[in-house]
């Protein structure tokens, strides 16, 4: 029986060799100055069919040495959180904004997060997720085109157009935040029960009006190795 095409118009094999090929693209980038101080390329990792796609802002010190995403404690506690909520890395895909380390971990300047951008959309493309919880603040605005912050938006779920799907949007804090005020972990912990629960609703069918999403705020796989 012949291999089923997804909104790719693609296998699910077919679509997994073209991340691949993404990866090699991005492992030799020199797009942008990151190219001269990372130690390497952070492209993500993770199930290449997920269902879960996680967006952080980039990588930092440990995540340059190893080549993985979240390898640090805030990777510790994302995967403490996953395991809440019966899930593993090995069932959903995680990756950054921007895939190289920014000096001292300062936020991405403009021409980085361009340079990155189209490895970003041929991730959520190739591996088709339909929910993508972004993050902390710097990942939640890019991806929702929204000026409005984390802690206002944190927690509840959002309908976008991202790489030609329709998907969810679940804004979350991000770990190191949680890490650093030890009270947002039970928040973070409230907000992938309801994150778990959007995985089983029914795929979107409509972007969230742009009025709703932009009102201001009040104040590595196998494949990869």
């Amino acid at each position: 029986m012949p291999e089923a095409t997804t909104a790719t118009g693609l296998t699910a094999g077919q679509r997994r060799e073209r991340l691949v090929e993404v990866y090699h693209e991005a492992k030799d980038c020199q797009k942008c100055p990151l190219a001269a101080t990372r130690t390497q390329v952070v492209f993500g990792n993770g199930n290449a069919d997920a269902e879960l796609m996680f967006i952080g802002e980039g990588p930092g010190a440990e995540e340059d040495r190893q080549g993985l995403p979240f390898v640090g404690r805030a990777g510790q506690l994302l995967d403490e959180l996953l395991h809440g909520i019966g899930l593993t890395r090995d069932d959903v895909f995680v990756a950054n904004v921007i895939k190289c380390r920014p000096p001292g971990n300062r936020d991405p300047q403009p021409a980085e997060i361009e340079a990155c951008h189209p490895y970003l959309m041929s991730q959520v493309e190739l591996i088709e997720p339909r929910v993508i919880a972004t993050l902390g603040n710097f990942a939640t605005k890019l991806i929702t085109g929204s000026p409005a912050g984390i802690t206002r938006v944190r927690g509840t779920p959002q309908v976008h157009e991202i790489a030609g799907r329709t998907v969810f949007v679940m804004p979350l804090l991000h770990p190191a935040a949680a890490l650093r005020t030890p009270s947002l972990v039970a928040t973070l912990r409230d907000d992938f029960a309801s994150l778990a629960a959007l995985l089983d609703q029914e795929p979107p069918r409509g972007a969230t009006p742009a009025a709703m999403a932009s009102e201001p705020e009040p104040d590595q796989l196998g494949l990869f190795g």
